[in-house]
C-alpha cells in the first residue's frame, strides 16, 4: 500500500485552497453574527407578545457557532 505522506498540497494549488477556505470561514462567522441577530429580533417580537417560543432556536444557533468556531480543531483531531 502507497505512503500517502504528511498531505501536503502542490505549492501551486496550496495558498488557492486555502483563500477558499478562508472566505469560507469568513462567511461562516458573518451568517453566526446574523442568525444571532435574527433569533434575538424573533425573541424580542415574541417576547412582546407574550410568546417565548424561540428560546430553542437559539440554542441551535449558539451550537452551530461553537461547531463552526472549533471545526478546525475538530478536523485536526479527526486526522
Amino acid at each position: 500500500m502507497p505512503d500517502p505522506g504528511s498531505g501536503e498540497a502542490p505549492p501551486e494549488v496550496g495558498e488557492k485552497v486555502l483563500t477558499i477556505l478562508r472566505w469560507i470561514a469568513y462567511l461562516a462567522t458573518a451568517a453566526c453574527v446574523g442568525g444571532l441577530l435574527y433569533t434575538a429580533a424573533k425573541m424580542a417580537l415574541a417576547h412582546r407578545r407574550g410568546d417565548d417560543t424561540n428560546v430553542s432556536q437559539l440554542g441551535w444557533v449558539f451550537a452551530a457557532c461553537m461547531l463552526i468556531g472549533s471545526a478546525s480543531a475538530v478536523v485536526s483531531a479527526l486526522i
